[in-house]
This record gives structure tokens, C-alpha cells and sequence, in this order.
């Protein structure tokens, strides 16, 4: 099974689904001209904007749970498996790949509500709502939405809760050894499991507005947290950091590390923890309630620079300053490129950053990751579960009832038991099929978008028309020409008549 599934892996994370990513972004970012630089103040503007309504979540709220996706194992075990595996030069194609990425983000996130629907008293969108109502594509939307559902319920949650039980048991030990059906797990690691499941059961019965109240609060505070040690360390070793970029860039192109290995880790981890072209971030906008598309595409893309040129890159320098890494690129097992500490550590999990953070802040470092990683594994399977239900809500037109749904959470509950006894690089392979099938889909989708009627770009030049005039922003998708968005034109509607 595991060769069958590395296989398939190799497939889907050909170098065509590589250059794809970084294609898309460069194109996305040309047309836009790059606005994720242009709108930088802007994006920071739009975090703090209230919310007066019961169906939808404030855009503070759903940066909170898209960062709650993409701030996660990728940003910790995943940095570490970058530069384990493609050495320290993968960490410049993250940033590529990061500053990119914020052009598809806009776009996608922009789609998400500009096509979105009010459903069941809650705003819902996603690629599977702009591919059926923008391209009219049923067959594609329904695709998407079966991919996301397997790889959001089946594939993706066992990353995070694998991740979590190693932190776990890296600060607390193993515990007593118990046998089981999947070898002799330890009793602490059982112990996290249960918590996991017992709160998981509680959040995901409670819907989008319990997950939004609940992932406001843990990631910023996790997030910052751990930002400021690494602030720490870097402080502390302030003379190093020059030669540390000099190290990254330079390494990003030698033969040494090897450019394909570099390159290819660096973006496959890059697209796995900022999620940019994933069409995982355009749910969470969907949600939002703002004035205008283009907001909420804006903050989305905001999202992308916070997980990767803040957190991924925290991580990375915290690994290469205390040099507690090594590189094993595409060498045989036991073989190194480089080697910094024991050869048994596992390099696809987050010892490498736990480790840092233990050469600086001893006990103290390596307890903190292990707490973060276990509430960012937590929050981040939170907003998988709020994925799957998105797209079970757009199955529902064609498949009525409600055991679709029942059926994902107990899967996803199931699928979280089954990754935290688990060995991490089959599960992480799982992990990255799954972001694969989705990646796929959707940036191929949101180009064909591009070529059929340009809504992203429109948008993105009516918002900026407006700002310049000043007074009210308002969205009239009629007089753009943007056809089946008809909750903006129910939302105006509604305006004038309000108005008279």
C-alpha cells in the first residue's frame, strides 16, 4: 500500500503540477499588477472591518480560519521536511512560490464571494460554486467538490493529527508502551488522542461561527507566540543572518542540493502549508461579510504573506541558525548531504524546529512547539472539517439528506485516529496526494475562468475605481457584466429598496 501510494504521489506531484503553481502565480500577479504589493496597507486596512451579520463571519474572523488551514503543520514539521529533504535553497522557492501565490490567492478568494449563496442561514462558496455558476461546468464543480471532500475528510487530517502526537510525545515521552492493531503506540500519545477527538466532536457539531469564535482566539495568539521566539533567536544570533539568505539563495540553485530537489520541496511544502491555488482559502472567504469581492480577496491574500514569509520563514531561520538540521536530499537511506545532528532524527516531523528552539530555550523551547503544533494540527483540522461540509452543502442539490455529513465527521474523527498512530512519511504522502488533486483542479479551473469572462480582474479595477472616488463601496455585478452572482444582486436589491 505505502509503494502504491508514493506512486500515486509521484503522479500528481509531477513537475507539471510545480510549474503550474508558479505559473499561475506569475500570471495572476502580471495581470494584477502585482497587488499583493500594491495593496499591501490596504489588505492590513480591511482585517479590522466589523461585522453586523448573523450569516456570515467578520474578515478578521475569516482570516482567522483560513490561517487556521494554513497555519499549521506545514509551518513547523513542513519547513523542517523542506530543508531535510531539498536543503536550505527550498525555503527561496517557498518564498517564491508564498509571493506568488498571494495573486492566486486574491483571485480564487475574490471568486469565492463574488459566486457565493446564502444557504441554511450561512454564506457558503468555493471552487465548486464559481465552476458551476461562472463556467457553468456541473460536471467540473461536482469534481472538485468530491475531491475536496476525500482529501479534506480522508487524506489531509492525519497530517496534522501525526504531527501532533509526535510533538506531543517529543515533550512528554512515550508513556507507557500499549499494544494495538498498528504496533505499540504510547499511552501519552492515546492520551492526546482523546483530547483531540473528545474537543473535535464538540467544535464540529457547533458550525462555521463556533469554529470562526474558536480559531480567532488560538492561532493569532499561537501564531505570535511563536513568531516572537523566533524574534528571539534571531536577535540573539543577529550576525548570522546574512549569511543565513546568502545560504538560502545561494543553495536555491547549486547542484549540490540539488535544483530539482530544492525547487521541488520548496514549492510542494509551500503550497501545503500557505495553501495559495489549493482552493481551500476561497471557503473561509465565502463566509465573510463585506462591502465588495475584492475585499475579502484582498485580506486572503494578506493570509498567504503571514504563513509564509512570517511563520515558514520564522521557522526556517530559528533551523538554520542553530544548525539543527540535516540534508538528506534524494540520497539512499542513512546517506547525508549534510549532517548537523543524529542521523536517527526523523526528518519529515518537526524535531528539527523543536530542537532549535531546545538549543536556545531549553525544556521551555521544545514544550512550546510541541503546543503550538498541537493547536495549530487542531485549528487547522477544523477548517478541513468546515471544507468538507462546504462541499457536501453543494452536493446537497443533487443528493438530498443529511448522512453525507454525518459520515464526514466520523471520518474525519476516524482519519485522526488513524494518523496519530501512524508512521509520519506515509501519512505525509497521503497528505500531499490530497493537496495535489485539489491544487489541480482549481488553478487549472480559475485560468479557464480567466479566458471565459475575467470576474477576479473586473473586480479588482471596480474597487479600485471606487476607492480613488471615494464614499460608500458598494458591488453591482450587473453593470460589470459578471453573470450568476446573484447573491450580490439580491444583496443590492435589497439596498435600493431599503433606500426608497
Amino acid at each position: 500500500m505505502e509503494a502504491f501510494v508514493s506512486a500515486v504521489n509521484d503522479v500528481v506531484w509531477s513537475d507539471a503540477l510545480i510549474y503550474l503553481c508558479l505559473g499561475a502565480g506569475l500570471f495572476y500577479s502580471v495581470l494584477t499588477r502585482f497587488a499583493q504589493v500594491r495593496h499591501f496597507k490596504e489588505m492590513c486596512k480591511l482585517l479590522f472591518s466589523p461585522n453586523t451579520s448573523e450569516k456570515g463571519i467578520s474578515s478578521f474572523q475569516a482570516l482567522a480560519v483560513s490561517l487556521s488551514g494554513r497555519v499549521g503543520v506545514g509551518n513547523i514539521a513542513g519547513v523542517a521536511a523542506a530543508i531535510g529533504f531539498g536543503g536550505p535553497g527550498a525555503i527561496f522557492w517557498m518564498w517564491v512560490v508564498a509571493f506568488l501565490g498571494a495573486s492566486t490567492a486574491y483571485a480564487e478568494s475574490t471568486l469565492g464571494q463574488i459566486y457565493k449563496l446564502e444557504e441554511d442561514g450561512q454564506y457558503r462558496g468555493g471552487p465548486a460554486y464559481y465552476f458551476d455558476r461562472c463556467l457553468g461546468q456541473k460536471w467540473l464543480a461536482v469534481l472538485f467538490a468530491v475531491s475536496a471532500i476525500i482529501a479534506c475528510g480522508v487524506f489531509l487530517p492525519g497530517v496534522q493529527a501525526n504531527a501532533a502526537g509526535n510533538a506531543f510525545t517529543q515533550v512528554f515521552g512515550d508513556g507507557t508502551m500499549v499494544s494495538t492493531s498498528f504496533g505499540d503506540v504510547g499511552s501519552f500519545k492515546l492520551v492526546a488522542l482523546a483530547i483531540i477527538l473528545i474537543v473535535l466532536a464538540f467544535i464540529i457539531f457547533g458550525g462555521i461561527k463556533r469554529i470562526a469564535n474558536f480559531t480567532q482566539i488560538v492561532v493569532p495568539f499561537m501564531a505570535l507566540g511563536y513568531i516572537v521566539l523566533a524574534l528571539i533567536i534571531v536577535f540573539l544570533n543577529i550576525d548570522k543572518v546574512p549569511g543565513i539568505f546568502s545560504l538560502i539563495i545561494g543553495d536555491a540553485f547549486t547542484a549540490q542540493a540539488g535544483f530539482g530537489a530544492a525547487i521541488g520541496w520548496g514549492v510542494k511544502r509551500g503550497i501545503y502549508s500557505n495553501e495559495a491555488g489549493q482552493g481551500t482559502g476561497p471557503h473561509a472567504a465565502a463566509a465573510a461579510e463585506v462591502d465588495h469581492p475584492a475585499q475579502q480577496g484582498l485580506v486572503q491574500a494578506f493570509s498567504v504573506y503571514v504563513d509564509t514569509l512570517f511563520v515558514c520563514t520564522a521557522t526556517a531561520l530559528m533551523i538554520l541558525m542553530t544548525q539543527q538540521y540535516n540534508v538528506v536530499g534524494t540520497l539512499p537511506e542513512g546517506q547525508f548531504i549534510i549532517q548537523n545532528v543524529d542521523a536517527a532524527t526523523e526528518v519529515g516531523s518537526a524535531a528539527f524546529t523543536q530542537m532549535a528552539l531546545f538549543s536556545v530555550f531549553g525544556s521551555f523551547g521544545e514544550a512550546f512547539v510541541g503546543i503550538a503544533l498541537f493547536f495549530f494540527a487542531f485549528t487547522t483540522i477544523l477548517a478541513y472539517y468546515f471544507i468538507a461540509e462546504t462541499n457536501i452543502a453543494y452536493l446537497n442539490r443533487y443528493f438530498k439528506g443529511s448522512i453525507p455529513l454525518v459520515v464526514v465527521k466520523l471520518m474525519i474523527m476516524f482519519m485522526v485516529a488513524y494518523g496519530m498512530v501512524n508512521s509520519s512519511g506515509y501519512i505525509w504522502t497521503i497528505g500531499d496526494i490530497g493537496v495535489g488533486l485539489m491544487a489541480w483542479i482549481n488553478i487549472l479551473g480559475i485560468l479557464a475562468i480567466f479566458f471565459v469572462a475575467k470576474p477576479a480582474l473586473t473586480c479588482l479595477s471596480d474597487y479600485e475605481d471606487q476607492k480613488k472616488k471615494g464614499g460608500q463601496i458598494t458591488f453591482d455585478p450587473v453593470k460589470l457584466g459578471i453573470k450568476n452572482a446573484t447573491f450580490w444582486e439580491k444583496r443590492l436589491e435589497k439596498q435600493s429598496k431599503d433606500a426608497e
